[in-house]
């Protein structure tokens, strides 16, 4: 559809994710923009194009609220060390000694996705298992969490890392009995590495964004927020650069300062920061703790089977305290990644002693996961104004690790989902793909089903008491998360909204809900017009 044109839907099951109006049956679409939805008799006159939606359901486009679209659409070209193709480190060593084959020597070797409980011999790769296949070329993979590295010798020498290579603030270099550095680098001791990685040309950037933005306009994603590299590239004229080649996808873009502090030169501009257009700044990202899976969150109590591992504080105050400055002075979101209890806090407590910065309608602060929030954080979020967004397909994909890192009981009270809604959070859903241990990481269909029925992929009980109906899961996923991330007229289909929305193969709001993630997309719509048909 041409933005100059309008178009007429009917026959439809329109879920609106609105407060005013639920369920409508027809609605009317003109440059882009919702001009009225509701029963189709009470439709005003039309004489324009008229689709019929054949009594499919309808919902808002998904809004991703946290996810790393540039890095998974690198993260493609690489080896995916995930189920069904690899499932332990025997076939993952394989698979490395297979592409070193195909490369030559010297030649970086990547790969993403690995989780040790998702392997047969149930603990993490090490230096040993890829020098055995590869030492002559430079291995590096990444966990599935995005916070710890497995590299092999070649590449600790390249990076100068050695048994006396101190840990850097906020890291780790996993160390043997004897003292030598494993190849396991976690949290800031991944960025030792940074550097040394080969970059992929701006223009494979943008190609890699375009095959993705496909993928995500046949999962009925419409909207997404990136936030942020592992390095100071900036994503902003990527998407820009795509979005000339037909990239659809409307997109807020964070910077995780940790590569920007003190960078002269780095500044966002009154028009980079112009929330209402398609590509567009939204804030900076800091890291405030590790994984669950990892055993580098930041927690409150330690970790199963420990009496002092606690995890790992990653983010410096001064860090902080520079990140708030550059916010206030240029009224843009702050984002915390933060899933350990004492992470939680530490951002909560500190934001809830500034006045918002931001426009009426943004969070000036989001916190990221909220894995294991204490109720006193929950509530100052919610009396603050500061937004969580969460990600159910974390529990329901890595359950094995939250059990032998947490325990079940403890693992049960994490995600408290229906309580921060009970509380008044404003709460969005999404991915973290590709930081997410699933082969296809950025469906949204497994993260609902986890939030209606919190019953892991492997059949753990997360804890029931923390479900929500599948009306409130897709407003979450929709409405919720734009307004966490503060996105302006998205996520709800009622009039003055984009007419963002997709068209599913059957009714998600009545099959049962073991049957949630068998939904598929059969038609997306972004400002009206179709992106996507199956």
């Amino acid at each position: 559809m041409n933005m100059s044109e309008k178009t007429c839907f009917v026959n439809g099951k329109i879920f609106t994710a609105s407060d005013t109006i639920r369920e409508a049956d027809a609605m009317t679409v003109e440059n882009g923009r919702i001009t009225w939805i509701g029963k189709k008799e009470e439709m005003p006159s039309w004489d324009g194009p008229v689709v019929d939606l054949e009594g499919r359901r309808v919902i808002p486009g998904f809004v991703d609220a946290h996810m790393h679209p540039v890095i998974l659409a690198d993260f493609q070209k690489q080896i995916t060390i995930m189920p069904p193709e690899i499932t332990s480190i025997a076939e993952l060593k394989e698979a490395v000694r297979k592409r070193r084959e195909a490369q030559g020597p010297g030649k970086w070797i990547e790969g993403w996705g690995y989780d040790e409980e998702g392997f047969a011999e149930k603990r993490s790769p090490n230096r040993y298992d890829l020098d055995e296949v590869c030492s002559d070329a430079p291995v590096s993979l990444m966990r599935t969490c995005a916070h710890i590295r497995c590299v092999n010798s070649m590449a600790l020498a390249i990076a100068g890392i050695d048994r006396n290579t101190p840990d850097p603030p906020g890291g780790e270099i996993e160390r043997d009995e004897n003292g030598e550095p494993t190849g396991v680098l976690k949290e800031n001791a991944r960025n030792l590495l940074a550097p040394l990685l080969p970059v992929e040309s701006r223009e494979n950037k943008v190609e890699n964004l375009l095959e993705l933005g496909s993928l995500l306009n046949s999962q009925g994603i419409t909207s997404i927020c990136d936030m942020g590299n592992l390095d100071a590239t900036d994503n902003l004229p990527i998407y820009r650069a795509a979005a000339r080649k037909g990239f659809c996808q409307k997109v807020g873009v964070y910077y995780m300062w940790d590569f920007f502090d003190g960078d002269q030169e780095f500044d966002l501009s009154k028009e980079d920061l112009n929330r209402n257009q398609q590509i567009f700044a939204a804030g900076l990202k800091l890291i405030g703790d590790g994984s669950i899976s990892g055993r580098t969150a930041w927690m409150n109590r330690p970790f199963k089977g420990s009496t002092d591992e606690y995890g790992i504080s990653v983010c410096s105050d001064a860090l902080v305290e520079s990140a708030i400055a550059f916010c206030k002075a240029h009224h843009c979101q702050l984002s915390m990644h933060a899933m350990g209890g004492r992470a939680i806090s530490r951002m909560v407590d500190r934001a809830a002693e500034e006045e918002p910065w931001t426009a009426e309608g943004i969070p000036y602060v989001r916190v990221e996961h909220v894995t294991d929030p204490e109720t006193d954080s929950i509530k100052k979020a919610a009396s603050h104004g500061i937004s969580f967004v969460t990600q159910p397909i974390f529990m329901y994909a890595e359950s094995a690790s939250y059990r032998k890192n947490l325990g079940v009981e403890w693992m049960r009270q994490c995600y408290p989902v229906k309580t921060m809604l009970e509380e008044g959070v404003v709460t969005g859903f999404s991915t973290d793909a590709p930081a997410t241990f699933w082969s296809v990481p950025s469906d949204p269909f497994p993260g609902l089903k986890q939030a209606v029925t919190r019953i892991a992929a492997d059949g753990t009980d997360c804890g029931r008491e923390q479900t929500v109906d599948i009306e409130t899961a897709v407003t979450l996923y929709t409405k919720g998360a734009a307004q966490a991330a503060g996105f302006p007229d998205i996520g709800v289909l009622e009039p003055g909204y984009h007419a963002d929305f997709a068209v599913l193969d059957r009714d998600i709001m009545e099959i049962p809900s073991d049957d949630i993630d068998k939904v598929r997309v059969m038609e997306t719509y972004v400002d009206g017009a179709c992106v996507y048909r199956r």
